[in-house]
């Protein structure tokens, strides 16, 4: 299948390897270092102790030049996702899929939902409403990203561990696409379980990320300083108690217990957030599709989020203040 792969970092990078080492028809659309490495080399996966590159691929920064395709894996940051948008429409067939794999909540939320809040914008991932205009809903099938992956240099990406990517329709169904696109990831090797509920996988992933990201990013702790810690770990419990009161209202059950949710995080060990570790390098940190969203979806559903509101407020001002010392900085060299 022809499959062209947005955004050439350590998730696009580790999936489009992975597939292009299958055998599928693979083009990464990049910019800057990154564009000119994966002309120059392909691209290298490492895992395990070994090393494979992937020659057998496109690379291009013109969409156009990239032209219709299968399938699109849209593996930029949420925050990333507007730069492209309009570009997007340049890779669509008749039957074109776009597979997202951002974290936090989706701009596509509410759509093919059905009930009273169907089509609601989620304004703190789509202030505008333009990518469900540009990005339609009905191309999109939902995906959860759980593998931990490293960029170590341009074209370069290294594997630390998992290969689960659980794939869903918007409206639950068992579609016949959502199984071509779920095959095509298991010819890759990696583990792509169809659900009937992407929404709740979403939320459970996100569980952690709203969570552990902004204590991180403010503490510079990794994730068992701030399990090990009592009154992170208190207030962690608190924001995801928070968190499971807005989900519960919109429908979602969580599969997994708190405190084993909390168990989990501090068995990763001295693992940095992603949120830390762009705030340590410099970059923009991903907050409104982790925590922000969170935050509108607890007022769109009256329920009071003191701790996920404080934390909110506090990481956005570090934002800022970055952004305003000369510290942040929009790496774009990966979309």
């Amino acid at each position: 299948m022809k499959i062209a792969i947005i955004g050439a970092g350590a998730i696009g990078g580790y999936v489009g390897a992975r597939l292009a080492l299958a055998g599928e028809d693979v083009t990464f659309l990049a910019r800057g270092a990154n564009l000119q490495a994966l002309r120059a080399n392909g691209i290298t996966l490492r895992q395990e102790g070994s090393e494979q590159v992937a020659r057998n691929i496109r690379a291009t920064n013109d969409y156009g030049e990239a032209g219709p395709q299968d399938i699109v894996v849209l593996a930029t940051k949420a925050h990333q996702v507007a730069a492209v948008a309009g570009e997007l429409p340049k890779l669509f067939g008749p039957d074109t899929v776009v597979v997202t794999m951002q974290n936090g909540i989706p701009f596509w939320y509410f759509h093919r939902l059905g009930g009273p809040m169907e089509g609601t914008a989620v304004r703190s991932v789509d202030a505008d409403g333009s990518l469900a205009r540009r990005i339609p809903p009905e191309r999109v099938l939902g995906c959860v990203v759980y593998p931990a992956t490293e960029l170590v240099a341009p074209g370069v990406v290294r594997h630390i561990e998992g290969d689960r990517f659980p794939l869903g329709e918007l409206d639950g169904s068992s579609s016949e696409r959502v199984h071509r696109v779920a095959g095509c990831f298991v010819r890759a090797g990696l583990k792509a379980p169809v659900l009937d509920d992407i929404r709740a996988e979403i939320w459970l992933k996100l569980w952690g990320n709203l969570t552990f990201n902004p204590i991180s990013a403010l503490t510079h702790a990794t994730l068992v300083d701030i399990c090990q810690d009592p009154l992170a770990r208190s207030l962690a419990a608190d924001m995801m108690r928070e968190a499971q009161a807005v989900a519960g209202k919109l429908g979602i059950t969580f599969r997994v217990p708190l405190d084993k949710r909390i168990a989990g995080a501090e068995k990763v060990g001295k693992h940095k957030t992603s949120m830390l570790q762009d705030v340590e390098a410099g970059r923009e940190p991903e907050i409104d599709a982790l925590v922000g969203s969170v935050v509108e979806l607890a007022r769109l559903t009256d329920t009071p989020t003191p701790h996920i509101d404080a934390l909110y407020a506090l990481v956005k001002l570090l934002a800022k203040t970055m952004g305003e010392n000369g510290h942040a900085r929009v790496r774009m060299e990966s979309v």
